[in-house]
């Protein structure tokens, strides 16, 4: 874990925007303790959300998309710690861990070109690599007895989240994902197309969910693939909720529980999904903002809910002046999820 960056209560305070008459997130939330081994603490501490960023995109370059999901969980950092801390949300709930430093694996991968063989194969070592990390230091937070929201990276990670939930259980678990793709494509090497496919190979991933796919972005292939293990892999479509009415968001939302909900689970976002968040696939036609807002409202409260990950943001391909905002929305997100947890005593 040499490659974990430790968070301390400094880097929280440069970030923090402080106001006369106010608190802000940034000065409850707890970091670790210099010289404190890591896990121990956020066994001991009151806390029971624990933050990880993941700042990489080498899975999304593996699968050709357009690279930028490394700058999303400093800009989500940056905006939640100057949140109003409150009677609503407490900043006390959450420990900020850290990081993972990738900046080795980033800039070996800035010289290679997906398009060429040689180099794609190079790529998908390098997610390989990140797939340990991720999935060590999933498994040793969960071992604590805490939740970890997981921001940032493609969504490769899924791999590393689920192998840590199913390592720290000492069995397959399963996940749910709001996500235009399946993210369920062929096992060519590691990329962020792939990640549930490998987990489910590997044995780590029981059963899976994708909620909302868009039909026109699924090829026929997986689809096949899909029908054939219909009995552990379900998913329903954005098509048939929003546009075709032929079934409801609300309805689908306990359909999705009772298919995953009987074991610990994973809870994952992708945010291309949502229309105009910028992203290494953008759309403009999904489920709204509000939509995903409740999703993760939904599953949150479950007891056996094992982590969340929101993935693929990437606020460096805004070029506007709000190019806060994606980051703004995460946060918003990282909120969400806590107050599921929380008894609404107001």
């Amino acid at each position: 874990m040499e490659n974990l960056k430790i968070f301390n209560a400094n880097d929280l305070a440069r970030l923090t925007q402080h106001r006369s008459g106010e608190v802000k997130f940034g000065e409850k939330i707890l970091t670790v303790p210099k010289d404190e081994n890591p896990f121990e603490f956020i066994k001991n501490c009151e806390a029971n959300f624990v933050l990880l960023g993941l700042p990489e995109d080498i899975g999304v370059k593996a699968n050709f998309g357009r690279v930028g999901t490394a700058s999303a969980f400093h800009s989500t950092l940056k905006s939640l710690v100057n949140f109003q801390h409150n009677k609503f949300c407490k900043g006390r709930e959450l420990i900020a861990l850290g990081e993972i430093n990738f900046s080795e694996e980033m800039e070996i991968a800035s010289n290679l070109d997906a398009t060429i063989k040689e180099d794609r194969k190079q790529l998908f070592k390098l997610v390989e690599k990140i797939d340990k990390e991720v999935s060590h230091i999933i498994c040793n937070i969960i071992k604590t007895g805490k939740i970890p929201i997981i921001i940032g990276g493609g969504h490769n990670n899924a791999y590393g989240n689920i192998k840590g939930l199913a390592l720290a259980k000492g069995k397959s678990v399963n996940a749910i994902n709001f996500d235009a793709h399946t993210d369920f494509r062929i096992m060519e090497g590691r990329h962020s197309g792939n990640g549930f496919t490998y987990a489910f190979e590997d044995g780590f991933l029981k059963k899976y969910f994708i909620f909302g796919l868009h039909e026109n972005f699924v090829s026929k292939s997986v689809f096949h693939t899909l029908k054939s293990i219909s009995e552990r892999v379900k998913y329903n479509t954005y098509e048939e909720i929003a546009v075709r009415k032929e079934k409801s968001f609300s309805t689908e939302l306990t359909t999705a529980l009772k298919f995953v909900g009987d074991t610990s689970f994973g809870l994952e976002l992708d945010l291309d999904a949502i229309p105009g968040i910028h992203s290494s696939a953008m759309t403009l036609s999904g489920f709204s903002v509000e939509k995903a807002r409740h999703f993760i409202h939904f599953f949150g409260k479950e007891e056996n809910v094992g982590y969340l990950h929101i993935c693929e943001g990437a606020p460096d391909l805004d070029d506007s002046s709000n190019n806060h905002l994606t980051g703004k929305l995460i946060a918003t997100m990282i909120v969400d999820f806590i107050k599921s947890k929380q008894l609404t005593d107001y």
